[in-house]
């Protein structure tokens, strides 16, 4: 493994130049097709090559892309105008066809984006460069979600028989797997799964960027697994750029020549999610072969026995904001601290609420945890475990790779697990409706991998999905997260504060969303 690395380092030094940027991060991109998996990193890699009708500029606020303006014209259409002169990296016109076959593919029920897609409703192009988007109800968070939906190429999907998005969960492979046309401004030139992916500048790229802004003309991606290679890479000078550098690397990379360090409070909720629906655990030993989840008292007792605090300072280093909100950030819940503040550290009242239900001699039961997604994530899985055990709870840590652990949940293959949700977006609507809402149709609740079922909730934000004044939907939404916190349908851990490490002479704009554009990256001689 160790000479693979080297060699795969190696080979990307040779590319190296003033405009070469090379991006190492613990675990790899998921697939090249842009709608089979919603995670950040694969998304990220993704937006390189493919682009969406709307882009979040560094400040954050929603700007034009492929679409150039969106305007609604009553309250249930809106008029989108495209972008012209615009080609896909085969030299294939952008038009609105385009658009449309895009959304309805992302609508597949193959695809994580569906819930997003049915959101801004039916397509219908009216000429070459306009679409009309025909929605069934209102949608106050139109141009957000226009922001998370990359449009691909009708032509070559076609071509390339990939006109339904991948079903990773089934491991599909196809032509969209290791094979990439978008019209952004970066090209896939190959692709190694593991080993490295490489992407070259797009010459004809509609934006032309301004050389002021960004001079990255060759992108070689390395995923590199090891901690301390990773660490090692970047202060030799083999990788210029590194997404997350362990946390208890990041003073010292601080304080290294030739390195720089930028962090920020990330837009993402790393949570423990329950399943609340099944009678019997599917990985787990129970007395009374009952699912102890279904208990709130279970869960309640769960959540208190987590001293969240030692985590913050013994596991995390400092980089964990905690919370007891359930949203990425504080704004969804409108900074109320009531929707922010955790239920207190108190393992005698969780010692006690465990036995209440019925579970004295605690119970065993496996936890799904990634080993490469989250920062200190299998580290975090195990310190659970020990303060679970304290209730006589025996949890086995199942750490497994993103490619493997996000599959898994996605197929409600799991008993417990620790997850995180999140992005660019500080409404509430990016958590509600994909994870907090009910199991339902057209992608609703399709990360609610614990099944849990919150009636009251559900209404309430349903309701606010489609509420156009601001102010009655501000009391829906926070109606909606006391419900749910009230219930304890997932128990919420922190906050991450993102560190990136780079080189001196990279320049880059730090994202709360944890977006990494490259198109925006200056690479300085040296």
């Amino acid at each position: 493994m160790r000479r693979l690395i080297a060699l795969t380092l190696l080979t990307a030094a040779t590319l190296a130049n003033a405009q070469t940027l090379r991006w190492a991060a613990q675990g790899d991109m998921q697939s090249t097709d842009p709608h089979a998996a919603n995670e950040i990193l694969t998304n990220s890699l993704n937006g390189q090559v493919y682009e969406t009708l709307a882009r979040r500029a560094p400040d954050q606020n929603i700007g034009p892309a492929l679409a150039t303006e969106w305007t609604q014209v009553t309250p249930l259409l809106w008029r989108v105008k495209l972008r012209p002169g615009v080609k896909f990296h085969d030299g294939t016109p952008f038009t609105a066809d385009d658009v449309v076959f895009s959304m309805q593919r992302l609508r597949d029920p193959t695809s994580p984006f569906r819930v997003y897609a049915n959101a801004v409703g039916i397509p219908k192009a009216i000429d070459p460069l306009t679409v009309v988007f025909a929605l069934d109800k209102p949608n106050p968070v139109f141009a957000e979600h226009l922001t998370s939906l990359q449009i691909m190429s009708k032509r070559w999907c076609e071509a390339n028989r990939v006109t339904r998005p991948l079903d990773l969960k089934a491991k599909e492979e196809s032509f969209a797997s290791q094979n990439a046309n978008g019209t952004g401004p970066f090209m896939l030139v190959s692709r190694q799964p593991g080993v490295k992916t490489v992407f070259k500048r797009n010459p004809n790229h509609w934006g032309k960027a301004d050389p002021t802004q960004g001079n990255v003309q060759d992108l070689v991606f390395l995923p590199i697994s090891v901690d301390a290679t990773r660490t090692a890479a970047l202060i030799s000078g083999e990788v210029d750029f590194v997404l997350d550098p362990p946390p208890r690397d990041v003073e010292r990379l601080r304080s290294t020549p030739g390195v720089k360090v930028l962090d920020g409070v990330e837009n993402r909720i790393v949570y423990i999610g329950m399943d609340q629906s099944r009678d019997k655990l599917l990985y787990g030993q129970v007395p009374g072969d009952k699912n102890p989840f279904k208990d709130l008292r279970v869960r309640r007792a769960m959540y208190q026995a987590i001293d969240i605090d030692a985590i913050k300072s013994k596991l995390m280093s400092g980089f964990s904001v905690p919370t007891g909100g359930l949203t990425p950030s504080a704004r969804g819940g409108y900074n109320d601290p009531a929707l922010e503040t955790r239920l207190p550290f108190d393992m005698a009242a969780a010692k006690k609420l465990i036995a209440e239900a019925g579970y004295p001699d605690g119970f065993e039961v496996t936890l799904d945890c990634p080993n490469n997604r989250y920062v200190n994530d299998e580290r975090i899985c195990i310190a659970l475990a020990s303060l679970w055990a304290q209730l006589k709870i025996k949890v086995k840590v199942n750490a497994m790779p993103r490619v493997l652990f996000f599959p898994k949940l996605e197929k409600f293959d799991t008993s417990l697990y620790l997850h995180g949700w999140g992005g660019n977006s500080t409404d509430a609507e990016i958590m509600l409706t994909p994870v907090l809402r009910n199991r339902g149709e057209q992608g609703v609740g399709v990360a609610n991998y614990g099944g849990w079922v919150n009636d009251k909730a559900d209404a309430l934000a349903a309701a606010s999905t489609v509420e156009p004044d601001p102010k009655k939907r501000e009391q829906l939404i926070k109606g909606a997260l006391a419900e749910y916190r009230q219930q304890i349908n997932i128990i919420p851990l922190h906050r991450q504060i993102i560190p990136w490490a780079m080189r001196s002479n990279i320049t880059v704009t730090h994202s709360p969303g944890n977006w990494f554009d490259v198109d925006r990256t200056r690479v300085a001689a040296q």
